[in-house]
């Protein structure tokens, strides 16, 4: 049995928790893969509730579990997934972007995946004011350059497709947090021969994106680059409400949908649970990778194939133009759990 800790976050958050919550319920049932959910609160309304955004009861619960689903937090979302990917090591961010039928892509063969540096850069939060200026430190070291990019070839690897890692960075510019992440990345991709390694500026990789998207297959890039370019590649392939992420450490990983809490779509039953549904079926690969539990693999690739299934049938919630609430999305993804 697998104890899942799920953060119910705040505005759709809560909506969305009650879709990936019936899910695995029906996993459960409908499969056989025994899961345990222990629902904490974390967010905008714990900070009220509690005076803490991620109260020490809700990390206790996080930290038991064998891995961890987030819901979208609110402006509280920095003392939560921020100090939980610092608390729990979860150096790598990764964030597929797949053009699925029906959805407003611009094309139609896109898939890639943005693995994002997740504890450096300037998201350490080292700012501070002299005068009248504010200074922020840009923090880029060796290591975990070195860590994440052969994290993405590992990535490469298991994806099986082009076998490609683009290094993004801007180098020509900051030449030494740049160019040491570059250096970093060309080193350690020696070690994966079989994978086709080659570097790209963040300006013309934003460009590519939206000109020639179906020519990455990995992209491996800093934590401002990584943020920026995975919701320009998430809205490439027709909206975050179909982008999911996992945020990954070398014992504990948690996954969360792109998009944020859309509080002014909140209680109407109008959002696209998808993003968290494909992070629910993250989430199930990578128990199947770190238990070398086939079973977590099969259920991974159930779930794909029935969001898959509903939107080929032109089945969409009322946020994307569809006139189906969370709810009866869910329940058509459900049925087709097989």
């Amino acid at each position: 049995m697998y104890k899942i800790s799920l953060i119910t976050g705040d505005g759709i958050g809560p909506e969305l928790s009650e879709s990936v919550i019936d899910i695995l319920h029906a996993i459960n049932d409908k499969i056989g893969l025994k899961i345990e959910i222990n629902t904490v609160e974390a967010g905008d309304a714990a900070l009220k509730k509690t005076g803490k955004a991620l109260p020490d009861s809700a990390l206790d619960t996080i930290k038991k579990s064998d891995t961890c689903l987030k819901a979208p937090v609110g402006e509280s979302a920095a003392d939560v997934i921020v100090f939980l990917r610092r608390e729990l090591n979860l150096y790598a961010n990764i964030r597929p972007a797949k053009s699925y039928p029906n959805m407003p892509a611009l094309k139609e063969n896109i898939d890639l995946v943005i693995v994002r540096e997740n504890t450096e850069d300037l998201y350490t939060g080292m700012e501070f004011e002299v005068d009248n200026s504010a200074i922020a430190l840009r923090t880029i070291s060796e290591y975990a350059s070195n860590r994440i990019a052969k994290y993405a070839c590992i990535v490469a690897n298991q994806r099986n497709k082009q076998k490609r890692v683009t290094c993004v960075h801007k180098s020509n510019v900051m030449r030494k947090t740049d160019g040491l992440f570059a250096r970093s990345c060309a080193a350690a991709a020696k070690d994966f021969p079989n994978i086709t390694f080659d570097q790209m500026y963040v300006d013309a990789c934003a460009m590519n994106l939206i000109r020639q998207p179906e020519s990455f297959d990995v992209i491996v890039t800093t934590n401002l680059f990584g943020d920026i370019l995975s919701d320009e590649a998430a809205q490439v392939v027709g909206g975050l409400g179909m982008a999911p992420a996992a945020n990954i450490g070398d014992n504990f990983a948690l996954f969360e949908p792109v998009h944020g809490a859309a509080f002014d779509i909140a209680g109407k039953q109008a959002a696209n649970p998808s993003s968290f549904i494909l992070s629910a079926k993250m989430m199930f690969e990578w128990l199947g990778m770190k238990n070398n539990d086939a079973m977590s693999f099969t259920v991974a690739k159930k779930i794909e194939e029935a969001v898959y299934g509903v939107v080929r049938e032109g089945i969409k919630t009322r946020d994307i133009g569809g006139n189906k609430t969370t709810k009866e999305f869910t329940q058509h993804v459900i049925s087709k759990l097989t």
